[in-house]
Formats: structure tokens, C-alpha cells, sequence
């Protein structure tokens, strides 16, 4: 050591064991000053170039804008240091702790972080440009707004870390560990997301265009309204995701796992989607033009046990592209509220039995009528959830009678056999249910409030997703204003009309839903 150097440290050091701690705008390059005690120490706007820090307790000191510039703070001790607004471009600081440290719009451009503690830091509005933070430690970090362009994070670990509007574009977080960060609105443009963890992360409007998210892990994640064109996600994981109006223009989403995955209003247009495992996902709501598509897999655990084949592309983008079934029920009777309350309740207890009921219907009241439309996203519940849905209504009797008849003439319709059992199967456990449900149905309307909305005629109208209708039944003074169930005819629908909607339904192969099933 030099004896310039020698006598710096020396003076320093006196200063401080004096009880000095105020060294503001001090003129410190090129010492080595490496392993000294500097704990709680005012060194605001000091000039550190090139100076030896490594090992160095800095704990709790105050470096606002200092210049640490190609500093050596190797194993340096800079827990909840302030170094806001510092340059600390081109520095070494692998394996330093500045752990709940504040670097607020500090500056550490291509600087070495490698393996550093940085839990709790405050890195807002940094610019970390081209840093190396490999293995770093991040956990509950705030890098809001900060600049990580081309900055590397291979097997970072930033649980629950807050990523909002930085910019990752390029970055490299191979194998990271992100799990419940905060990733909205971030730009992570051609980003190597390759095998990272990001479970239950927010990437909410995030910039994911040609990002490499290979084999990732997205489970539960919120990438509603995110940028994922040209992205690859061959073989990631997003079970459970949002994806609701996410933008999947010509990615590559090759034997990805989107079990449970909400993508209704996502833009598909130009993806690839062969051996996507598809169980439980909607298949109405997207934009699904000129993909890739050869078989999807529809098994519940994801292991193709049910595979699904496309022999040409329309019938992919027909797949995809599916329409959901509806049971309409209108009333010929303007809904009151006393009326609400009790279909509520109703169609709540009918649920608990019949779980393919498990949303509400929505309900449109005119200036005349009411229309109750349930969806269903299989065909095979239409025929049952009629029969059930019109329950609360004196048309019910004659209404489940005509289905009744509809269903004794599902055995002579020209259908694979399975689908025949698969229809009688789901209207017989519907009809099984029959005198429980009236008990129940009873019981509501006798303390509800008092209503002839339930009196009034009513029609009750299937539509297949293959957008055929048929009315089951329509109450002969329908319309008619005034008229009394007493002097009412009912309608039952012509054979051909029955075929013809049979014809129409969507018979995919799909196992039992555990979530649209009917309760034995």
C-alpha cells in the first residue's frame, strides 16, 4: 500500500474512531480502503472512483450521489445504505449485502451483482442497464420503473418483488424465481424467460412480444391484457392463468398446459397450438384465424389420455372457435322484484343439484317481456337444464313433459351410440332429481312475497352451439296479453326440428367436467 494511500485511511480512520461521521464530498479515488468501518457514515456526493471498498462495513451510511464508478465493493456491507441518485456504473459488488438498501434512481450500468442480497432493496427508477445479477437475492425488492435492459438474472431470486413498468427488454431470467412478483405494464420485449418460475405473478399488460418462455412456469399467474405475440411458450405451464384479451398473435403455444386457463377475448390469430392440453379451458371468446393446430389434449390430468385430432385446419378454427349452447326461457310478464328474489333462490338451490347450472342466467327484462338465457358449453346439457330451469313456472309441467317425449326419440336419432348414452344418461339424472327440486321449489315460494309473474305463459327455446334452435314448448296464449293458463294450448316441437337440432351439437370428446357435472 502506498503511503498516500496509507495516510488517507490513517486520516479517515482517526476521524471516524473520534467520532466523526460526517465525510460530505470527500475525495477518496483510487484508496484502498477495504475492510474499513465506515458504519453510519455521511459520505453525500463523495468521490469514490476506483476505490477499494471491498469488504468494507457500510451499513446504514448515506452515499446520495456519490460516485462509486468502477468502485470495488466486493462482500461489502451496504445494508440499508442510502445511495440514491449514486453512480455506481461498472462497479464490482458481487456477494455485497445492501439489503433494504435505497437506491432510488441510482445509476449501475453493466456493474457486477452477482449473488448479491438485495431483499427489501429499493432500486426505483434505477438504471440497471447490461448488470450482471446472476443468483442475486430480490425478495420483496422494489425495482418499480426501474431499467434492466439486456441485464442478466439467471437464477435470480425475487419472490414477491416489484417489477411494475420496468423495462426488461432482452433480459436473461433463465430459471429465475419470480413467483408472486409484480410484473404489470412491464416491457420484456425478446426477454429469455426460459424455465422461470413466475406462479401467481402479475404480468398485466406486460410487453411479452418474442419473449422465450419456455417450459415456464405461469401457474395462476395474471397475464390479462399482456403482449404475447411471436412469444414462445412452447411447453410452459399456465394452468389456471388469466389470459382474458391477451394478445398470442403467431406465438408459439406448442404442448403447453392451459388447464383451467381463462382466455376469453384473447387473439390467437396465427398461433400454434398443437398439443395444447385444452381441459377445462372455454373454446368461445377468442379470435382463433390461421393457426396451427393438429390434435389438442382434452385429458383432465394433461397426460393424453384423450386426444383430440384435427384432420384439416377448419376443423380447428372450428374447435376453437366454439359457440356456447343456450336454454332461453321468456316470460311473457315484466320482471318485479319480488320475482328476482325468488328466482335467485330458486336457480341457487337447482344449482347445488345440477352443477352445470353454475352461473346465473342473465336476465333481460323488456318493455313486455323477460328472457332468461342460461349458456352451457356442452350440447348435452341443454335438454336437462331446460327441464330444470323452468322449475319455478306453472308452464313446468308441460314443458318437462315435452322434453320427456324429445328424449325417448334421442335412441332413434342417427348418432354414435355413446352420445345417445351420454344424452339419456344426463336427462335421466336430471329427472331423478325431479321431486326433491318441487319440494324445494315449494318451499321458496311459500315464504316468498306474493307474484303472478310465475303464472304467466312462457316459451322455452334451445339453441345448440351449432346455432340451431328449438322451442320445447311455447304456452298457447303466449303473446296474447290477458289471456288465462285455463284456456291454454301447448306446442310440441315437430320431428324433423328435433333431428335436425340434434344434428346440430358439438360432439367432442370430453370427459366428465368435475365442474359442469350433475351431483348423483
Amino acid at each position: 500500500m502506498q503511503a498516500e494511500e496509507l495516510l488517507k485511511r490513517f486520516a479517515l480512520v482517526k476521524r471516524y474512531t473520534e467520532g466523526d461521521r460526517d465525510f460530505t464530498g470527500i475525495n477518496l479515488n483510487e484508496a484502498n480502503l477495504s475492510r474499513i468501518n465506515l458504519s453510519q457514515s455521511i459520505l453525500r456526493r463523495a468521490s469514490l472512483f476506483v476505490t477499494n471498498l471491498s469488504g468494507a462495513n457500510l451499513s446504514d451510511a448515506n452515499l446520495s450521489e456519490a460516485n462509486l464508478n468502477v468502485a470495488r465493493l466486493s462482500s461489502t456491507n451496504l445494508s440499508r445504505a442510502i445511495l440514491n441518485g449514486a453512480t455506481i456504473n461498472v462497479a464490482n459488488l458481487v456477494r455485497a449485502d445492501l439489503s433494504a438498501a435505497q437506491l432510488i434512481r441510482a445509476s449501475l450500468i453493466r456493474s457486477e451483482l452477482v449473488r448479491c442480497e438485495l431483499s427489501k432493496t429499493n432500486f426505483s427508477g434505477a438504471n440497471l442497464t447490461e448488470a450482471d445479477l446472476r443468483e442475486v437475492k430480490l425478495t420483496e425488492a422494489n425495482l418499480c420503473g426501474a431499467n434492466l435492459s439486456g441485464a442478466n438474472l439467471r437464477g435470480a431470486s425475487a419472490a414477491s418483488a416489484n417489477f411494475q413498468e420496468a423495462n426488461l427488454h432482452g433480459a436473461d431470467l433463465t430459471k429465475a424465481g419470480l413467483s408472486g412478483v409484480n410484473l404489470s405494464n412491464a416491457d420484456m420485449r425478446q426477454a429469455s424467460l426460459q424455465q422461470v418460475n413466475l406462479s401467481s405473478a402479475n404480468l398485466s399488460g406486460a410487453n411479452l412480444k418474442w419473449a422465450d418462455l419456455t417450459g415456464a412456469n405461469l401457474n395462476g399467474a395474471d397475464l390479462s391484457c399482456a403482449k404475447l405475440s411471436g412469444a414462445n411458450l412452447n411447453g410452459a405451464d399456465l394452468r389456471n392463468t388469466n389470459l382474458g384479451s391477451a394478445s398470442f398473435v403467431h406465438a408459439d403455444l406448442t404442448e403447453t398446459n392451459l388447464i383451467n386457463a381463462d382466455w376469453v377475448g384473447a387473439d390467437l390469430r396465427g398461433a400454434t397450438l398443437t398439443g395444447a392440453k385444452l381441459y377445462l379451458v372455454p373454446r368461445c371468446g377468442i379470435i382463433a384465424e390461421d393457426i396451427t393446430c393438429e390434435w389438442v389434449d382434452l385429458s383432465p390430468a394433461g397426460d393424453r389420455t384423450l386426444i383430440q385430432q384435427f384432420n384439416s385446419p377448419s376443423e380447428s378454427i372450428k374447435f376453437l372457435n366454439h359457440t356456447p349452447g343456450l336454454v332461453q326461457i321468456v316470460v311473457d310478464a315484466l320482471l318485479d322484484y319480488s320475482a328476482n328474489s325468488t328466482l335467485a333462490t330458486v336457480y341457487s338451490e337447482i344449482a347445488r343439484h345440477y352443477r352445470a347450472m353454475n352461473f346465473p342466467p342473465n336476465i333481460e327484462v323488456g318493455y313486455r317481456r323477460t328472457t332468461l338465457t342460461f349458456r352451457f358449453e356442452s350440447d348435452e346439457h341443454l335438454l336437462p337444464a331446460a327441464f330444470l330451469a323452468i322449475l319455478p313456472f306453472k308452464d313446468a309441467v308441460q314443458t318437462q313433459r315435452n322434453i320427456m317425449v324429445i328424449g325417448k326419440n334421442i335412441e332413434i336419432q342417427k348418432l354414435d351410440e355413446k352420445r345417445i348414452v351420454q344424452l339419456r344418461k344426463a336427462l335421466s339424472t336430471a329427472t331423478n332429481k325431479l321431486n326433491e327440486l318441487i319440494n324445494l321449489v315449494s318451499n321458496i315460494s311459500r315464504v316468498s312475497q306474493p307474484t303472478k309473474f310465475f303464472e304467466s305463459p312462457t316459451q322455452t327455446i334451445l339453441i345448440s352451439s351449432g346455432q340451431e334452435s328449438l322451442m320445447v314448448n311455447s304456452h298457447g296464449n303466449f303473446g296474447k296479453g290477458g289471456a288465462t293458463h285455463q284456456d291454454s294450448k301447448f306446442s310440441l316441437p315437430l320431428g324433423q326440428k328435433v333431428v335436425d337440432f340434434l344434428a346440430s351439437f358439438d360432439y367432442k370428446e370430453y370427459p366428465e367436467n368435475p365442474v359442469n357435472s350433475v351431483r348423483e
